[in-house]
């Protein structure tokens, strides 16, 4: 956050600051010219405010301002005086003192001219960051005058566009309206009062839609509010990996660790294509649009345990949104038991690839023909890295990686079922294909109670096939 926070702090110094001092000087000459006041200070102390504005040392300009103030502290010039101190003490990096008294310049309230302290209050905004951390014993205390600072900022902005003689355009209002609820936002979010901050930092993307950091800021403050606006969250985030946030790549690794602990899908691929579709969709629309989510862990869990091997086959198979929610709490879930038919039988020089058949009743799958799961059972050790021919991950978009598990116990009997036989097992599930439709498994451990019995060559004993 401190790092965040001193960039935006440093553009904003240079591209702020000297532009709010030129306008302003230009509407203190023209209220100047207009009104011709007769001066309401004495040449003793006019002599003394030129002496300590001519000097080019800060510490004898700063020690001169103190004999000053020692000697006329009542002078109509203070407001002057302070702004020459906040001025001294940026230019000699004591950024706490440069802050104090660009404090005092606005406590003059009416005594001091608008423009004057609109200045001080913009330059106090954006020096903070600079003379302020964490470690500082009062810092929660300076975040708060930080964050009211900031909002009265705001009202001054207000009040001096509002005036005939403002000089303020209407894009330079709106950047510095930007910078300073931005600014309220940060101390908000850091003081952890994130309801303000997610209102402050909206109102600085108003005035600035395209402020990555701002951005961030407010996926930041969305994900801290308890509870947390994930999705509202997650928008910002990716808005502003759109807009380049300084560490994009880290902010979009980040975005997506948050999606996944949101999310907790089976497979842990599946989040990539969603934050894809996120980023894509982020990118052209500010507000996220209702129709944009995800689902919860909670949501995830719910259909796990409503699910059975006949729900999912049936929930994958008729598609839709409702597949696509299936499939990203049961992709990687282990099954015990699935029973089916055989319907074909592939041999290999490692493993056997069963077609197999499952439905709700014993008549359907002895009249089934097609199969709808892929089983594949080690019969030998694999080699070093292998894995079965599954299909790649994310076949048709249905994510998950098959693998070889880290430990195998070889089943060379399962190549004794043959077509038609029952088969009983336990799996993982790892992919599907939707059209046509085949679930594929990984980890695979057959029953080997209903495995056929050894027999001589030539003659297959008759061959049970397993109860659901």
């Amino acid at each position: 956050m401190r790092k965040y926070l001193d960039r935006i702090a440093i553009v904003v110094a240079a591209l702020c600051v000297v532009p709010m001092a030129a306008w302003i000087v230009s509407a203190q000459a023209a209220q100047g010219g207009a009104q011709q006041k007769a001066p309401s200070y004495t040449m003793p102390e006019y002599n003394q405010f030129t002496a300590c504005q001519a000097e080019k040392d800060p510490a004898s300009k700063a020690k001169c301002l103190d004999g000053f103030v020692s000697q006329f502290p009542n002078s109509s010039l203070m407001q002057y005086v302070y702004q020459i101190y906040y001025q001294t003490y940026y230019q000699t990096k004591d950024f706490k003192k440069a802050i104090d008294y660009a404090d005092k310049l606005v406590a003059l309230g009416d005594k001091a001219d608008l423009a004057s302290r609109v200045s001080a209050e913009e330059f106090r905004v954006q020096v903070f960051p600079y003379a302020y951390t964490s470690k500082d014993a009062d810092y929660q205390n300076q975040l708060t005058k930080q964050r009211d600072a900031a909002l009265d900022a705001v009202k001054l902005l207000q009040q001096y566009k509002a005036e005939p003689n403002s000089r303020l355009g209407d894009a330079d209002f709106k950047k510095y309206m930007a910078v300073d609820y931005a600014a309220a936002g940060n101390a908000d979010l850091q003081s952890k009062d994130n309801i303000d901050a997610v209102q402050a930092f909206k109102s600085a993307l108003d005035n600035n839609p395209s402020d990555a950091l701002t951005e961030y800021h407010l996926g930041l403050a969305y994900l801290a509010l308890a509870p947390p606006q994930s999705l509202d969250g997650f928008w910002a985030l990716g808005r502003a990996v759109d807009l380049k946030v300084p560490d994009s790549d880290k902010v979009k690794d980040y975005l997506r660790r948050a999606m996944l602990a949101y999310e907790q899908p089976g497979c842990v691929p599946q989040v990539d294509p969603q934050l894809t579709d996120l980023l894509q969709m982020a990118a052209n629309s500010p507000q996220r649009p209702a129709t944009w989510t995800i689902p919860s862990a909670d949501d995830l869990n719910k259909i796990r345990q409503s699910s059975n091997i006949l729900t999912v086959i049936q929930a994958l198979g008729a598609g839709g949104d409702n597949a696509k929610q299936t499939w990203l709490a049961i992709c990687g879930a282990e099954f015990p038991e699935v029973v089916g038919k055989v319907v074909d039988v592939k041999k290999s020089d490692n493993y056997a690839d069963f077609m197999v058949y499952s439905g709700a009743t014993a008549q359907e799958m002895q009249a089934a023909t097609m199969a709808n799961m892929d089983v594949k059972v080690w019969t030998a050790p694999p080699p070093p890295g292998a894995a079965p021919a599954a299909p790649a991950a994310g076949t048709a978009g249905q994510g998950g990686t098959a693998a070889a598990p880290p430990q195998i116990t070889p089943q060379p009997d399962v190549l004794r079922l043959q077509k038609d036989d029952g088969i009983k097992f336990s799996g993982t599930l790892v992919s599907y294909d939707p059209s046509p439709f085949l679930l594929h498994w990984d980890d695979v451990k057959v029953d080997p109670s209903i495995l056929p019995e050894k027999a001589a060559p030539g003659k297959r004993p008759p061959h049970r096939v397993p109860a659901k």
